[in-house]
């Protein structure tokens, strides 16, 4: 098995208050070193991939877990946005929603989303969810060589 890297920042970008916390409780229950960040809507995941406003210091994410149904900017577009962007483009987003709508899948994948997830009612298979998804993005994944760390300006 490979050794853990340094920790991984995600950017959790989910506008259910409830979805958040059980991400963050899943986290914390897991007992996973890595850090994340919410934000709630698509225009704030945005503003904190340029580090706008509020944003200006905020830490690079390794991975981008992504809503679908978002308010103000969907996540359809917020993905179209991360994979026009040369500066953002290779950031793994991986779509976590509770949408298993066969076309919101395809659009996801022909926008060049890593991976669609589709949230678990059920608490213990969606904290094993997360478990997993952490797993992999923080142990297995081999990022590129490029990949800015999530500290970097």
């Amino acid at each position: 098995m490979p050794t853990a890297r340094r920790p991984v920042h995600f950017l959790l970008v989910e506008d259910d208050p409830d979805h958040a916390e059980l991400v963050r409780m899943s986290l914390d229950v897991n007992r996973v070193s890595n850090t994340f960040t919410h934000v709630s809507d698509g225009a704030e995941a945005i503003a904190y991939l340029h580090r706008e406003g509020e944003y200006a210091d905020a830490p690079r994410p390794d991975v981008i877990l992504l809503d679908l149904n978002l308010p103000k900017v969907n996540g359809h577009e917020v993905l179209q946005h991360i994979r026009s962007d040369p500066a953002l483009r290779r950031l793994p987003v991986v779509m976590l929603t509770t949408s298993d709508y066969d076309p919101d899948r395809t659009t996801a994948y022909d926008l060049g989303v890593n991976s669609y997830m589709t949230k678990p009612i059920d608490y213990e298979r969606f904290q094993n969810m997360v478990r997993e998804l952490d797993l992999y993005w923080s142990v297995w994944n081999e990022p590129p060589v490029d990949t800015p760390p999530s500290q970097a300006a």
